[in-house]
């Protein structure tokens, strides 16, 4: 699998409605597998939820300033999808582990000091699949307790260019273990 990524300099606001097939491309030109990091404030109001038990409880989502990952996996199940989803935000623990942070993982979600730091999602499209995932930059704004990466020192582009390389470098080493190996009886 070739997977590619774009980190965009602009800032970008996150509403929920980025999280549809085709906006990876749109804004980076990448088609396939690809993602697109961004800067920029979240604001997603319960309407656009993906999460249907969020939804239902009436929960949004905000914050003043998050580093976005939108990743699309065309002709990717959604189990899959979940699974790349954790993998992810595992991956995202080992970078900010790397970088003198300590964070617990809980599921798809990071923790600081038992302040939620991550927002994220897997969701399908007509013809995909789709990430999302947020980290905390300036947490202003978040309707639970909430750490940002403002606090630990750390820059949100480097951070997501990091984590979406391993990202990369992971999926590329699957498909090698997968493509190595021949049929057992």
């Amino acid at each position: 699998m070739t997977f590619s990524f774009r980190i965009l300099d602009a800032e970008v606001g996150y509403t929920g409605a980025e999280l549809c097939s085709g906006w990876v491309e749109e804004h980076t030109g990448l088609g396939g597998d690809a993602a697109a990091g961004f800067v920029g404030p979240c604001d997603v109001p319960t309407g656009n939820l993906v999460d249907m038990d969020d939804a239902r409880a009436g929960a949004f989502i905000r914050a003043a300033s998050m580093a976005h990952a939108i990743v699309e996996h065309p002709h990717c199940a959604l189990a899959a999808a979940v699974l790349r989803q954790r993998l992810l935000v595992c991956l995202l623990a080992e970078v900010i582990g790397e970088r003198g942070s300590r964070v617990r993982r809980d599921g798809d979600d990071l923790y600081y000091e038992d302040r939620k730091l991550t927002v994220s999602i897997a969701a399908p499209s007509p013809v995909s699949t789709l990430i999302h995932l947020g980290i905390n930059v300036d947490a202003t704004g978040a309707p639970v307790p909430a750490a940002d990466l403002s606090e630990m020192g750390h820059d949100p582009r480097a951070v997501l260019r990091e984590l979406l390389e391993r990202y990369r470098l992971e999926l590329a080493s699957a498909a090698h273990a997968e493509s190595k190996v021949r049929e057992v009886p």
